[in-house]
């Protein structure tokens, strides 16, 4: 299987922000913006692997600026690192206002992808071909930043299995919550309606 360089998927989604994407607040929808990443994910991911591609997790997401209805919003997605089975997309997000051509960075993210043949089956990927010291960094910084994903989800899921009321009080009483059940009864863990469990 050869090598596919960054600049053979590199993909740039598009869209005009009209008003039926507006929130409550006049701007644009989170969910909206959401909704386009992924598609320009998959554009990117499956053209680099010549398969469907499926989202397995989204890193990153956080709305540096508002997006205005009447903007175009830009999204440039490249692959950043791939596995066997799994690509690494890398997305930057801007608008442009059309009046007034003013350029404004709205966010980063970082889709993790699957390939699958036409039976739902992980199908291997084509190599990463990196081309100068960016692509490299993007590639590097990937791997390590799956390695502290993985370390931070090991770490909570042992403090949630270790989770002692008493000695988490203190934590509690120093955040925006009230509790009104007595301190001292008794932990029901079969309780949990919110656990991921």
């Amino acid at each position: 299987m050869t090598a596919r360089s960054v600049a053979f998927s590199r993909t740039r989604l598009t869209e005009l922000m009209v008003p039926s994407f507006a929130n409550f607040g006049g701007k644009v929808h989170g969910g909206v913006i959401l909704s386009l990443m992924d598609k320009v994910a998959y554009a990117c991911a499956s053209k680099h692997a010549g398969a469907y591609c499926v989202t397995v997790t989204v890193d990153g997401v956080e709305f540096l600026q508002p997006v205005e209805v009447g903007d175009l919003l830009h999204l440039d997605a490249t692959v950043h690192y791939v596995g066997n089975t799994s690509l690494v997309v890398g997305i930057k997000v801007t608008t442009e206002n059309i009046k007034t051509n003013e350029v404004k960075h709205t966010n980063n993210s970082f889709f993790t992808m699957v390939a699958k043949d036409d039976s739902g089956t992980p199908v291997t990927v084509p190599e990463l071909e990196l081309t100068n010291h960016h692509e490299m960094r993007n590639f590097v910084t990937a791997i390590r930043r799956s390695k502290i994903r993985k370390e931070a989800q090991v770490k909570l899921q042992r403090d949630y299995d270790a989770f002692i009321p008493k000695e988490d009080f203190a934590l509690i009483d120093a955040h925006r919550c009230t509790i009104s059940f007595e301190r001292d009864s008794a932990f029901d863990k079969t309780n949990s309606q919110c656990d991921g469990k």
